[in-house]
């Protein structure tokens, strides 16, 4: 009898800046083989203005560009795919309306196209199905785990307008409410609001208000600034370092609720994210903070990204078919 042929899966990861899609070859043992990566838009929340639209473009532009690093033609089919995406809650109608549009536009049936939060599939990429905590600060933050045996928990996450602290879009919101502060005498000035307004092209407090205010700006554009408080935190500016301080205070607090919700005194945890992987000064900081509230954690590289975890997915849902 002939062996089957390996079928084409792909692995999403949408986040609110851009989307990665990975492609890879399933074969009838279960073991994938990676053949390319495509970069698409990023996404914001289904039920915001233009969400579904943004959804869409988000993965059949990565998925085009994927297909074309792999030499594949434009229309070749996929098996299955594993969606991590910013806003997706488990068991949501936003779940349920992700799945169908998914479905659709990469035109598979709704049970091959695994749609889910994309905490989920950086968890399921960073232990391999296995006990840990994930901590993701990027654009925005959340902190997600599982004890091995099947229960998974999480916290934050629940979006910029009422939940950023720990993310890259807090640290710049924060610097940036402290300089327009120091415009009107409120907090004395410091090298922080020149060095803000500088990079938000900006010459008075009434410019970054309307900067802020423009309908583009949102939680990237705050997340933008953030590298300049850690430059200014880097080189001793006390109301930077402050900013940082209490973001990372936030992070190391999300994993301690997640560890207490699993009962894990002693888990594994690895730091994910933009933000945590390229602002040192959040880094160091998080690690110092979280060897505070939790002695016994292990901080360790992740095995694999969320691309890898929602490739998971989709061998899964081929699986269970």
């Amino acid at each position: 009898m002939p062996e089957a042929s390996p079928r084409l899966i792909a692995g999403f990861d949408a986040g609110q800046t851009h989307t990665t899609c990975r492609l890879a070859l399933l074969e009838t043992s279960g073991a994938w083989r990676v053949l390319s990566e495509g970069q698409g838009g990023g996404v914001s929340h289904l039920a915001a203005t233009g969400g579904d639209s943004r959804f869409v473009a988000a993965l059949q532009g990565s998925l085009t560009a994927a297909l074309a690093s792999a030499q594949l033609e434009a229309n070749t089919p996929l098996a299955a795919a594993g969606i991590g995406a910013s806003g997706i809650e488990a068991g949501s109608a936003v779940q349920h309306q992700g799945t169908a549009l998914a479905a659709q536009c990469l035109q598979i049936s709704p049970e091959l196209a695994v749609v889910v939060g994309d905490e989920r599939t950086a968890l399921a990429g960073a232990f391999s199905g296995g006990a840990g905590i994930l901590v993701i600060s990027g654009t925005g933050c959340i902190a997600a785990g599982s004890d091995g045996l099947g229960r998974i928990r999480r916290c934050g996450g629940w979006g910029w307008l009422l939940d950023g602290a720990g993310s890259a879009m807090d640290i710049g919101r924060d610097g940036l409410a402290l300089s327009v502060q120091m415009a009107d005498g409120r907090v004395a000035d410091t090298p922080l609001r020149m060095a803000l307004w500088q990079a938000l092209g900006a010459d008075s407090a009434q410019a970054v208000k309307a900067a802020v205010v423009a309908p583009d700006f949102g939680a990237a554009g705050f997340a933008r600034l953030a590298p300049v408080l850690n430059e200014l935190a880097q080189a001793g500016e006390r109301h930077a370092q402050a900013v940082i301080a209490r973001s990372a205070e936030a992070l190391a607090e999300m994993v301690q609720s997640v560890a207490e919700q699993l009962d894990l005194p002693a888990p594994a945890v690895c730091g994910v994210g933009g933000a945590l992987l390229h602002l040192q000064q959040l880094q160091h900081a998080f690690q110092t903070t979280l060897r505070q509230r939790l002695p016994q954690a292990t901080l360790q590289a992740p095995a694999g990204d969320a691309c890898s975890g929602a490739l998971s997915l989709a061998a899964a849902a081929i699986k269970q078919r």
